[in-house]
């Protein structure tokens, strides 16, 4: 992916004009919006894109567009502050103009020189998780990481250390004023004309701008920035200000800056940090000893205990504010830190930067910072498989949250024990608030939105189920990290079945890592022996007649019979023919309907069966078959289903077309109500409220998401 400045654009001849940037995506094959059963092979080769290229290129553009989930990342928002107004990816296709490479220049020096030193990060470390971690670390690539390692780092609480971190631009700038202040000592002359305090404070905050510039200039960089300068003016204008002062102004320089760090998780939790370390700094911990014996010892102790006071502080703080904005805090942090922190600031970073910059002179250097990367890992991994390693909680409603930051502050605050006390009670209503259940004999549908493909959370008064697991966007990414887990742990849930209608990546993608986060969940599927997902938990076949009761709440599996599968090898060679088709009613009659890929074939057969009696498939909502493909839909079965609501899962302005108008047409003209996630968001229904759906892109609307659709 990268960021294009368009010069000049035209379509079908005629110049148009377009947003200044867009943000592209070129690829070595396409794994967005794909069903493994769709003919084709890869679109596109990948190109040697390097920053300041002039290229002229076939593009497939759009307004910029995310998932809007409860709690969940707004990307749409990540978008508007980076002033990106259009998405897209270059066309390669036998109708499109070549790319064209037109001009190589050193129009970005600093991202070309970023770029060759990821390149040679590359070719020097054949370990790529580790070659991600330095990446990371030398150029604030964060997206290098595997994210099992993010996984692990986020459990142990050191997420922190692994990009260009205010700790990280900090430390520089701290080593950096020490080493000019040094050298600026050792001319008489340059010390008559400016102090060298001074001066190491002014090379300090230079070196640290040029090291966040190479680094990426990324927003926790940004911020760091401006608040040394901030409080490094003061110095130089010798004024001594409250913290408190030191500490708004700070926030007050970085927000005039860039208002849009207001919505960012990590504006907070930095500025939150610095302002527990200046309210609860204790000035006798820093008292050194006067006496000749064990004086050195002594101090020394001291300043270990004061790290440690420091890093007790901030994770006692911050956790609070961590499960308010993430769900999940770790338990473990406190420990990781005091391991990582040192290690990775003293050992692991210093490492990395040298070995990237002698990478081809030196390359020993790089191998030393895989074999301490390699220890680091060693250690966090075993602090990350702790049973209690980890705690997480539903979203809290803000009164539980601005309770449980009232809480937290007290109990850090230097204050007396007994005042200190009251911040437990504070914490009480934040960790033991639950959201409202479903009733009993009742169940709600959470249809989410997740782009290209199904994801449905079922829930009863007391189990869950999910359908599907939506799509698998690249080797790295996949709706069941990006949206399942974050959601299913924001709303509280906790999953009894995952059912996967069928083997199309657009339904299994997410799987993976829903099921490792629900390690207790039982796995009901149509997916063929040997499927890899088998290696993760055992799979229970879904066969018609399959039923069950929960909470007064019946499931049944309508489709496919035993006899499908022995004819799938010949008659039925896709995978949609085998789509678990899922029926829910409730103790009070009202249905929902859940189909998956199913085609034409499949939904006369069904239609047949319920003409004579055999089953039921009239239902309140149905999940549209096939995402609205043509070849669903057909009319028998909507008038033997005879929904009042009809859900439409399917990516914005996908390559399919889903959903087909001509499909669309027939449900408006039996008057039903159709949601498509792409308009709506996620789209949630209950069983006790069979009139209302709920979209989230219009409860949680703001200005600068998508409305033009």
């Amino acid at each position: 992916r990268f960021r294009f400045a368009v010069e000049s654009a035209t379509l079908d001849g005629a110049a148009i004009e377009l947003p200044p940037v867009v943000y592209l995506g070129w690829y070595v094959n396409r794994t967005v919006d794909v069903d493994v059963d769709s003919a084709g092979g890869p679109l596109h080769q990948l190109a040697d894109v390097r920053a300041g290229d002039r290229w002229q290129l076939t593009a497939r553009l759009k307004a910029p567009h995310g998932n809007v989930n409860p709690s969940g990342f707004d990307y749409e928002l990540w978008l508007w502050e980076q002033g990106l107004q259009a998405t897209g990816y270059v066309r390669d296709g036998a109708r499109d103009i070549p790319a064209k490479l037109l001009e190589r220049s050193w129009r970005h020096p600093v991202e070309r020189a970023r770029q060759a030193v990821k390149a040679a990060i590359d070719g020097q470390v054949s370990d790529r998780r580790a070659a991600g971690i330095i990446s990371a670390l030398v150029l604030g690539d964060q997206n290098a990481i595997d994210r099992a390692d993010w996984d692990v780092f986020r459990a142990t609480g050191v997420a922190h250390l692994m990009s260009i971190s205010g700790l990280h631009v900090t430390m520089f700038a701290w080593l950096a004023a020490l080493v000019t202040g040094w050298l600026w000592r050792q001319s008489g002359r340059l010390c008559l004309a400016l102090p060298a305090p001074t001066a190491g404070l002014a090379g300090g905050l230079l070196l640290a701008a040029a090291y966040a510039v190479f680094s990426g200039w990324g927003v926790p960089s940004q911020r760091t920035i401006w608040m040394l300068a901030t409080v490094g003016l003061l110095r130089f204008l010798g004024k001594r200000w409250p913290w408190p002062l030191v500490w708004m102004l700070a926030c007050a320089v970085v927000v005039a800056i860039d208002p849009w760090a207001l919505l960012q998780a990590g504006f907070w939790l930095s500025f939150v940090a610095v302002g527990l370390l200046f309210a609860t700094e204790n000035g006798a911990l820093n008292k050194g000893s006067t006496g000749a014996d064990g004086s050195f010892y002594i101090k020394n102790w001291q300043k270990f205990v004061s790290i440690l006071r420091e890093q007790w502080i901030i994770t006692l703080g911050l956790a609070p504010l961590t499960l308010i904005l993430f769900g999940q805090a770790s338990v473990v942090g406190l420990l990781a830190n005091a391991v990582a922190i040192p290690w990775v600031t003293l050992v692991v970073t210093p490492l990395a930067m040298l070995g990237a910059a002698l990478a081809l002179v030196w390359p020993a250097l790089l191998a030393l910072a895989v074999s301490a990367i390699d220890a680091l890992s060693w250690s966090l991994q075993h602090f990350a498989a702790l049973p209690f390693a980890v705690v997480a909680i539903p979203q809290p409603p803000w009164w539980a949250a601005a309770s449980a930051i009232a809480g937290g502050l007290l109990l850090v605050v230097p204050w007396p024990l007994g005042l200190r006390a009251l911040g437990l009670p504070l914490l009480c209503p934040f960790l033991l608030w639950q959201p409202l259940g479903v009733p009993d004999g009742e169940f709600e549908l959470l249809a989410a939105d997740i782009g290209q493909g199904n994801a449905v959370i079922l829930r009863t008064a007391s189990h869950a189920l999910l359908y599907d697991a939506g799509p698998r966007f690249s080797l790295e990414s996949d709706a069941g990290s990006r949206v399942l887990v974050p959601l299913l742990r924001a709303i509280g849930v906790t999953l009894d079945t995952v059912v996967l209608s069928h083997r199309d990546t657009d339904h299994v993608g997410g799987a993976a890592a829903v099921l490792a986060m629900q390690p207790q969940a039982a796995l009901i599927s149509s997916l063929e022996a040997g499927h890899e997902i088998e290696q993760l938990r055992p799979v229970q076949r879904c066969l018609a007649g399959q039923h069950w009761v929960w909470d007064g709440v019946a499931f049944e599996v309508l489709h496919p019979a035993a006899g499908d599968y022995s004819q799938a090898g010949e008659r039925l060679p896709r995978p949609n023919t085998l789509s678990c088709v899922l029926r829910v009613v409730s103790r009070s009659g009202r249905a929902a309907l859940l189909t998956g890929d199913v085609e034409a074939a499949q939904e006369k057969r069904l239609a047949q069966a319920a003409a004579l009696g055999l089953i039921r498939l009239e239902s309140d909502v149905l999940l549209v078959p096939h995402h609205g493909s043509k070849t669903s839909s057909s009319p028998e079965f909507l008038d033997a289903v005879k929904p009042h609501i009809a859900l439409v899962q399917a990516g914005y302005r996908n390559r399919f077309g889903h959903p087909v108008a001509l499909v669309m047409d027939r449900y408006l003209e039996r008057h039903i109500q159709v949601q498509i996630s792409a308009r709506c968001g996620a789209e949630s229904w209950r069983s006790d409220q069979p009139e209302l759906t709920t979209c989230q892109r219009v409860l949680g609307a703001r200005y600068w998401h998508h409305q033009g659709f």
